[in-house]
Parts: C-alpha cells; structure tokens; sequence
C-alpha cells in the first residue's frame, strides 16, 4: 500500500485538521515534537504522510501530486485557481470575503464608476468586480496592512478577509459588501481521486461522521 500524503496549511488550520483527525483514529505523534526540525511526518501503521506548508503553496503541492490531499482555506482556492478537487468543507477557520472601506465608499460602489480596490487577492478582486458587479476596478496587489490603503489614499476601498470585524472599527471601515463565506476545505489531486478512491472515500466520510 502506498502512503497518502497530506498537505497542512501552517498554524491553526494545521492544529484544527490534525484534532479533526485524530477523532478518526489518525494520529501522528511525530508532529507534537515543537522542537523537531522533521519536514515530513509519516504514521507507518497508517500508511499516511503529513507536511506543512504556507497556505498559497498547498494548492500548488495537490495539484503537481506531491501531495493527494491538502487542508486549506478557501480564500487561497480561489485565489489560486488551481486544478484539484474540491471534496469537504470542514467548518472550522470560519470568515468572509468582504469589500471594505469608509462608509462614503458606498457610493463608489452604487454608482458603478471606476474603483481603485487594494488587496492581498487580485484574482478574488478581479472575479468579483469584473464578472459579478460588471465594475471596472482599477487593483492593487499589497502584501502588508490592506486596511492602511484607503486611509491613506492609495484605494477607495479594500477586498480582504474579515473574521470579527474590530481592525476594520478601528480605523474608520466596515464591511460594505460580502464577496463569499470562507472555511477550511479538503482538496484532492485529480489523480489520486481515482487512484485511491476507496481510501479517500472512506476517510471522508470518516470525518462527516466526526464533524
């Protein structure tokens, strides 16, 4: 049998999957080790292999087949645009895609004129004003601080995630539009759907049955 390889977004969508797991019986003692400097974490009993890696790159690693399944969020599936199966939602890692700005933006956004939008998700941007509000949008990729865009005057508004919504008061903004929900999902190689159907399966529904 050979091994099935897992692609974990670090941080907490990682420790949230691997709880997930082990209500299924799945456990990987390896990776409760905080001090290991291991890449690759393997449950031998199992048959199954686990790495860590930076949200944009899990959807990258399925696609190719370094990995048959990755946990990631939404968010980064859109934005990635890859081609890969999307299988599950897991319900947990739970927010919005949202159009931000100062409550004046509004009017830029009934109007239907041109807007400038900052962002960490060009693609997500693009989709959503091009194709869904039929806007022309002027977008500006930022990897930093996107709140700081339309205080400053870089962007009339800004297309990012919101959980609580307090950064946002903070500075002035709220949310004006809700572009999607986002959560953490199970995507699946297309190859490995097929080629390991019966095991993917089962641990889907293994994991319905948990959830």
């Amino acid at each position: 049998m050979r091994y099935l390889t897992f692609a974990l977004t670090k941080g907490r969508l990682a420790s949230k999957t691997m709880e997930l797991l082990e209500k299924t019986g799945i456990t990987c003692e390896e990776m409760k080790d905080k001090g290991t400097r291991r890449l690759i974490f393997v449950n031998e009993e199992l048959k199954l292999r686990f790495f860590l890696a930076k949200g944009p790159d899990v959807p990258t690693y399925v696609e190719y087949g370094a990995a048959d399944i990755g946990i990631v969020g939404k968010d980064t599936i859109l934005e990635e645009g890859r081609k890969l199966y999307e299988v599950m939602d897991l319900g947990f890692g739970l927010c919005r895609m949202c159009i931000c700005g100062p409550p004046e933006a509004r009017e830029l956004l009934n109007g239907h004129g041109q807007i400038r939008v900052a962002t960490k998700y060009p693609n997500i941007a693009k989709d959503y004003f091009f194709n869904r509000r039929h806007q022309t949008a002027d977008i500006i990729k930022l990897n930093g601080s996107i709140e700081l865009a339309p205080i400053v005057g870089l962007s009339d508004v800004i297309c990012d995630i919101v959980e609580t919504g307090s950064t946002l008061r903070e500075n002035g903004l709220e949310v004006l539009e809700e572009v999607c929900p986002l959560s953490a999902r199970m995507v699946v190689n297309q190859v490995s759907m097929k080629m390991e159907d019966e095991r993917i399966r089962r641990l889907i529904n293994e994991l319905k049955a948990v959830l």
